[in-house]
């Protein structure tokens, strides 16, 4: 069989794809195979507007390369074929002179570079909430002393026994209050750090959720079991767990189905810093869903979607992962919502 006249292209790490001046597939090499999920012999022929769902912008631009004969580069590109997560590439395209080929087209994808952008707004934003939360903390906490000291003693005033619910009530209230402080500032205590296996920590937090919703809810688990013990601090990790755990079984109401998965990820860039090694678990449920306007503050102090919630319950959940150098991030839709956090292994 003849050698194909781009075989040279097919050691490049770079995707690379070359089309026809009327933008059939002529050639992919392997990296762009990867990347697209696709093989060249059941695309050949095919332009990009019948391999991708949103091909038109980029379309028209390829279309002003060929009228133009310059190079073009296109930053931030969305491209997604049908039944498949959308990418988010850069590319170049160049002009070329060739009996089959008009344009060569290289794609970089760039989902790694965004979750790392992303990854540092919410290191900022944390920082900044936990300066928040410490001095609200501080604020309150003094005359939170002063108001329940008050009631305590116009409770002793208080002639009519039955006033005295009332002075309870405010007892009540200011201790409920001292408490929500105290769980504000407590969770800058850094991580006693030991060996452990996460699967304890999840098998923990599943009995916690159980007794809590003993009716209704079913966990089920798909564990790796070959995964290597992680370094960390197990209360602040089921804390973290439960949070999270807990908030999707309410979203249920108590009725409906939570998945706790762990896998290994190879090559995985946290904080910054890449590892060899990492832990990605998942806490899943079936519910209705985060709302969309939401989902993108959700980690933030006092957001809550629950009439009655405290809205800390993620933030400290994003805190104890970021103390553990890792990732927690949501993906939601009705009928699925996935919490998944990343921690190195080594």
């Amino acid at each position: 069989m003849p050698a194909s006249p781009f075989s040279g292209l097919d050691l490049l790490a770079t995707a690379v794809v070359l089309v026809d001046d009327e933008l059939r597939v002529i050639y992919a090499n392997p990296a762009a195979e990867d990347l697209f999920s696709f093989s060249l012999k059941n695309v050949a022929g095919q332009t990009f507007g019948q391999l991708f769902t949103d091909s038109a912008t980029f379309i028209a631009s390829l279309d002003d390369v060929l009228g133009n004969n310059w190079s073009y580069t296109g930053r931030d590109l969305t491209l997604t074929r049908p039944g498949y997560a959308s990418l988010h590439l850069n590319c170049l395209v160049t002009p070329i002179e060739h009996a089959l080929a008009r344009l060569l087209i290289e794609f970089r994808p760039i989902d790694q570079q965004l979750r790392i952008a992303r990854e540092q707004r919410q290191m900022d934003q944390q920082q900044a909430n936990r300066e928040l939360i410490r001095n609200l903390a501080h604020e309150i906490r003094n005359p939170l002393g002063g108001l329940r000291g008050s009631a305590q003693l116009l409770e002793r005033e208080l002639e009519r026994p039955e006033l005295r619910e009332y002075t309870q009530v405010i007892i009540n209230e200011a201790d409920r209050l001292q408490a929500l402080m105290d769980r504000l500032l407590t969770p800058h205590r850094p991580p006693q750090v030991a060996p452990l296996n996460i699967h304890e920590v999840l098998e923990r937090v599943r009995s916690l959720v159980m007794a809590e919703f003993p009716e209704g809810i079913s966990i089920h688990r798909d564990y790796d079991a070959s995964l290597p013990d992680l370094h960390g601090d197990k209360e602040q990790l089921i804390q973290a767990v439960l949070n999270i755990a807990r908030n999707a079984a309410q979203a249920l109401n108590g009725k409906g189905e939570i998945e706790f998965r762990t896998r290994a990820a190879r090559q995985v860039t946290l904080a910054k810093q890449r590892y060899k090694l990492a832990l990605e678990l998942q806490v899943i449920d079936n519910g209705p869903g985060i709302p969309e306007e939401l989902r993108e503050r959700i980690f933030y102090p006092l957001v809550s979607g629950r009439d009655g919630g405290s809205g800390l319950g993620l933030t400290l959940s994003q805190t104890f992962v970021q103390y553990h150098h890792g990732t927690i991030e949501c993906d939601s839709k009705p009928g699925r919502t996935c919490f998944t956090i990343m921690l190195p292994l080594e």
